[in-house]
């Protein structure tokens, strides 16, 4: 594993500051220049440019390619993976963000308004493509597997882990680098300002989001990336690699419906095809990391298809009650912390959460200092804009 984001630039950093119950969220003083942005609040990233990388490894990365390399470095190195073990033929990417770097396509559309190209370089058009965190990976570990872009918004670090899982279940690759990133940028948080979707706390940014709650008022935007190595279990035990947890199911439908209203019978069979494809029921699944973006719809939605799935009042939290919304890193980021709290034997609690809404559907929330559970089994479900849900299990080993 490996992680970057507002809680932290290291998985152990991240998830310290998650057991001190850390709040990220802050006031972001440019967003105050922009007329017409209702939210000035962000979780930006705290990063640092590793001191060994130079100009040219990074001379086709914006901020989300550089966070995911970073977040990448540290999860090859975790997992003990060799040159001879990138560069097989054997390993692939999946990876994805919601699109490039925002700051590249600006370099790119200056030349429309000052008719000249001296913001574009050889290497803008590499720093803005949507596939840009998954073939700088590649190219940066030389790698010569699959290469899977997962550009589905909200979804894309869990899309990247379980189509990961499935290339590797199915024999077409022993390891994979998945995960997912995202770099902060107003144009994201206007997305969303302008659908009333972001929360107003302007004067008190400690006291949001507050997923699940009935007095909550909208998402808060975080940047960040993770990275998760998934390897053929009998090769990881042969080599005796540092195992966290086994992915045991997933699945992905779509809800072929709305582009942006949540569909909670969709997000609900979503969550029964990971239990069928892990071979288990409901009852066995100890704690869901939910999507919880503490927005109304999509608060409810999700709740209502949790309980219907797996037909218990599981408990259930929201990761992004620390660290805001990190739309494509939040899959990758929510499944490290999922795992990390199964091996721990202790799940987060969501932060802002006293009062939950009644129109959510009867869950166990956890709230204050979280709780101590004793789980063989843990689900992370995830949900984006354009009706895409993904549920991934995962087995404590």
């Amino acid at each position: 594993m490996g992680a970057v984001s507002a809680l932290g630039q290291t998985v152990e950093s991240a998830f310290a500051r998650l057991k001190r119950f850390e709040n990220c969220v802050t006031v972001v003083p440019e967003l105050e220049t922009y007329k017409g942005l209702n939210s000035h609040l962000g979780a930006p990233a705290a990063f640092t440019r590793p001191a060994h990388w130079t100009r040219k490894t990074t001379r086709t990365m914006g901020p989300v390619a550089e966070y995911a390399l970073a977040a990448t470095e540290q999860a090859v190195a975790d997992a003990g993976l060799e040159a001879s073990d990138l560069q097989s033929g054997r390993c692939g990417v999946a990876y994805g963000s919601c699109s490039g770097s925002i700051a590249a396509h600006l370099d790119l559309f200056s030349m429309f308004y000052e008719h000249e190209l001296k913001n574009v370089t050889s290497g803008t058009y590499i720093k803005l493509m949507s596939q840009t965190c998954a073939c700088n990976l590649s190219v940066h570990f030389k790698t010569h597997g699959r290469l899977v872009p997962t550009g589905t918004a909200c979804t894309s670090g869990s899309l990247a882990i379980g189509n990961a899982y499935e290339l590797i279940k199915f024999g077409v690759q022993d390891v994979m680098i998945a995960g997912g990133g995202e770099e902060f940028s107003p144009t994201q948080l206007a997305v969303f300002d302008t659908l009333f979707a972001t929360s107003l706390h302007n004067d008190a940014p400690k006291t949001t989001p507050a997923p699940y709650d009935r007095d909550r008022d909208g998402l808060v935007i975080g940047e960040g990336a993770c990275t998760l190595i998934l390897e053929e279990y009998e090769r990881a035990k042969a080599r005796g690699a540092k195992i966290y947890a086994e992915v045991v199911g997933f699945c992905e439908n779509t809800d072929g419906t709305h582009v942006t209203n949540p569909n909670a019978a969709m997000m609900a069979a979503s969550l029964k095809g990971a239990l069928s494809d892990a071979g288990l029921t409901g009852n066995d699944i100890g704690y869901v990391n939910g999507h919880g973006t503490a927005t109304k719809a999509g608060d409810i939605a999700e709740t209502v298809a949790t309980r219907e799935a797996l037909d218990c009042a599981v408990p259930i939290s929201s990761l992004k009650s620390y660290v805001g919304h990190t739309l494509g890193a939040c899959g990758s980021l929510e499944a490290m912390t999922t795992i990390l709290c199964m091996r721990e034997g202790w799940f987060h609690p969501t932060l802002n959460l006293s009062n939950p809404d009644p129109a959510c559907a009867e869950l166990d929330y956890l709230m204050g200092e979280g709780r101590a559970i004793d789980t063989e089994f843990a689900m992370s479900n995830n949900f984006a804009f354009g009706g895409v849900n993904t549920s991934l299990v995962f087995r404590r080993t």
